[in-house]
């Protein structure tokens, strides 16, 4: 059956639409880790929303118990600039007023579904920009009336299990990405928090302002090893479609992680402190939410820009090294709950948070000689360098099936015959 004959079916006919909404905030005993609570913020970890910025309590979800949405369900963002957004339920979920959901009938393959909506990105936001109000919105009555092509459902299930193939390969990249990360900050905590280091028991401890710590160390204050440079303010003006690559808020994940596809091309004026190179490191100075998750978050800068000059905004702080003390040590430093913390205290505002360079310079702690340091560099830039591997080999397949997903589902490309060739060359 030809894509131009699929029939085209209304998003309020394929299931039940819900629109969330967002607990008191009067009443903190709603939240807690119980329940997924997602958001727009929520939109880009891949196929399935894994893990969210918030969770309800028990009582938050007894309280909006009317609007939970099963696993396999298809969230949208109708509200603002990241409208046309979409993620699936990994698990019963509820999510805030700005996401619309669909809750797919038995006629609809639910991947299908949400590979169906994502290349929709930018029509649903020009129907909601085309609303005359300032925020972009498209209400629950007009998300309902577009249309989707729907083949029959046993095309769909072809055409979700080739896209779904590489969307798998990715997640799998992702999980030995956390894994690996997770192992490095585990040495780094065993060496550097818990003094278990490599032939620690030969070395006695000494007292410190800090409490015992090994001797040959000493208690030092960040801002003696580093320097940090805020990066360049720009207005829209200075946003175009070819620039060079501006690292943002937007990159950086809660809890740490660099989210790729978030820079933004600028060809503003900049100076030479404004810079960053693959490999710094650089941390937020602002959070836009009072939750405080991105604030005094640090990231590594990944190879992006195809050589051109890669540049912070001026809601990034860039790390500068004064002594011979590798960026990856100072990461993994600032990845520790005692740093973050430390630096969270100075960050102050009524709806954003800001955080001025004292909470990160002026954080003291027990620093190993250089040495240990480097030997501890020697030992996790094979697990960095891996990483680094996955996230290019995650980027490829996301293109090539970013490639595909238009084809596919307009019926463009003979899917039965597509599709056997392509799933065993994935697989």
């Amino acid at each position: 059956m030809p894509g131009e004959a699929w029939p085209e079916i209304r998003i309020g006919d394929l299931g039940e639409v819900f629109t969330g909404r967002t607990p008191s905030s009067d009443h903190p005993a709603y939240f807690g880790d119980d329940l997924p609570f997602i958001t727009p913020g929520d939109m880009h970890q891949g196929k399935y929303a894994r893990a969210t910025e918030r969770s309800l309590s028990l009582e938050g979800a007894a309280l909006l118990k009317r609007i939970k949405i099963p696993a396999n369900s298809i969230c949208v963002s109708c509200i603002g600039w990241q409208m046309g957004e979409a993620i699936m339920t990994a698990q019963p979920s509820f999510t805030n007023q700005q996401i619309n959901t669909i809750v797919p009938s038995s006629k609809v393959e639910p991947s299908f579904l949400y590979y169906s909506l994502r290349p929709r990105k930018q029509e649903l936001l020009s129907l909601g920009a085309a609303a005359g109000v300032r925020t972009p919105i498209l209400n629950k009555s007009a998300f309902c009336d577009l249309k989707v092509k729907i083949p029959p459902l046993s095309v769909q299930h072809w055409i979700a299990g080739i896209l779904s193939a590489y969307d798998d390969l990715i997640e799998n990249n992702n999980r030995r990405i956390k894994i690996l990360e997770e192992m490095a900050q585990m040495i780094y905590r065993e060496w550097f928090v818990n003094f278990l280091f490599p032939d620690q028991t030969k070395i006695k401890k000494v007292n410190s302002s800090l409490g015992p710590i090994p001797q040959g160390w000493t208690v030092k204050r960040l801002g003696e090893l580093i320097a940090v440079d805020k990066g360049v303010s720009y207005n829209g003006a200075g946003l175009t479609e070819d620039g060079n690559p501006m690292v943002n808020l937007k990159n950086i994940l809660p809890g740490g992680g660099f989210r790729r596809d978030a820079t933004k091309p600028y060809s503003g004026d900049f100076k030479l402190r404004h810079t960053v190179k693959p490999g710094d490191v650089v941390l937020a100075n602002t959070d836009l939410t009072q939750v405080g998750n991105i604030v005094a978050t640090p990231v590594l800068i990944p190879y992006i820009g195809d050589g051109k000059p890669i540049l912070i905004s001026h809601h990034l702080f860039a790390v500068r090294c004064l002594l011979d003390v590798s960026p990856l040590f100072l990461y993994h430093l600032m990845l520790e709950e005692g740093f973050r913390g430390f630096a969270k205290g100075f960050a102050v505002g009524t709806t954003v948070l800001g955080m001025p360079k004292e909470g990160i310079l002026d954080f003291t702690f027990a620093c190993p000689p250089l040495s240990l340091i480097k030997r501890f560099v020697e030992h996790v830039s094979p697990s960095h360098a891996l990483v680094e591997t996955l996230y290019n080999q995650s980027e490829k397949l996301s293109q090539t099936r970013d490639l595909l997903l238009p084809k596919l589902i307009s019926g463009e490309t003979n899917v039965e015959h597509f599709g056997r060739e392509a799933v065993s060359q994935i697989s």
